[in-house]
């Protein structure tokens, strides 16, 4: 049995694997997101993120279709009181912002669509600096005493923003931000390493990051030569021609062939062993594209390993 890890300072104890669902009505329809979910949850995976807006990019679609999916697939197989559902406010096309009123319109409309009385962990998607951290921390607790929110937490924000947030919600004893989602991978550390993780250290908050993969370039399969038919690509190629690009990918060939595991399985693993880190993000489109993110669970790298692959990625 994977031992789980606690969120922060709140009761929510996740997998250490999110499963993103962004491709949820994406690049996953119905079925194929239904048998994605099920067998994250039969290898004991029980934390699913997703946001109000995924996949209004899409053509034909308008936001909401992850979460509409979620909610069949729960009703489905009635087992709501055993994941962990974290959603985002903030870039729905029709619930834009994060105005008092914006935000509590936008959660009723993800509870509806989960098809679920409340939201395990609720994240401001992409801050709004124009919004005062009071209007938004104000607004937030009334979800949380009304029930329909468990846990608050931010993604994408500054850490004078987050410092701003936490503050006011200890001199007002409203509820607290117990996590972080930053963009963070061995190839893009800048973003969160530094101010913003010794904030989420010292204030006690999990971080969850996003774009653990660098959108498929940390799975090795974009090799020079080599071309891969997803809609990612683009993203995931320009990786390959930085140096940086060029060392982690060896680093983590020779470490995943140590330990007879996927390149993806080292990534996460460098990962979920930095400080503050309890789950990376991860998204699969199929099934058979699972395995290799929930080895995570189980891989331990050593000190040496993760030395590294640090080293590589600087």
């Amino acid at each position: 049995m994977t031992s789980l890890r606690k969120l922060g300072s709140s009761d929510l104890e996740v997998f250490p694997l999110a499963l993103g669902g962004n491709v949820f009505g994406w690049t996953a329809d119905e079925a194929a997101s239904f048998a994605v979910l099920d067998a994250y949850t039969a290898a004991g995976g029980n934390f699913i993120d997703t946001a109000d807006s995924y996949s209004a990019w899409a053509d034909g679609n308008s936001g909401g279709e992850s979460e509409t999916i979620i909610g069949k697939w729960l009703k489905a197989r009635g087992n709501r009181s055993d994941v962990v559902i974290a959603t985002k406010v903030s870039q729905h096309p029709d619930y834009q912002g994060l105005t008092a009123a914006n935000i509590k319109a936008a959660a009723d409309a993800s509870l509806r669509r989960l098809g679920t009385d409340h939201i395990d962990l609720y994240y401001t998607h992409f801050d709004k600096p124009e919004v005062p951290v009071e209007e938004i921390i104000g607004a937030l607790d009334e979800l949380v005493k009304a029930g329909k929110v468990r846990h608050i937490a931010a993604s994408n924000i500054t850490p004078e923003r987050l410092q701003a947030s936490l503050d006011f919600s200890d001199r007002e004893g409203l509820a607290r931000y117990v996590a972080i989602q930053p963009h963070y991978n061995l190839v893009s550390r800048d973003t969160y390493e530094g101010a913003l993780q010794n904030l989420a250290d010292r204030e006690g908050l999990s971080a969850v990051p996003y774009y653990a993969l660098a959108a498929g370039f940390l799975t090795g399969k974009y090799r020079t030569g080599t071309t891969v038919d997803s809609p990612r690509a683009a993203g995931a190629g320009k990786h390959l021609g930085t140096e940086r690009g060029r060392k982690v990918l060896a680093a983590l060939d020779d470490i995943a062939g140590v330990h007879r595991v996927p390149v993806a399985t080292v990534a996460l693993a460098w990962l979920a062993a930095q400080p503050t880190v309890a789950a990376p993000i991860a998204s699969a489109r199929t099934a058979e594209q699972l395995p290799a993110l929930l080895g995570v669970a189980d891989l331990t790298l050593t000190d040496a390993e993760v030395e590294r692959l640090t080293e590589a990625s600087a």
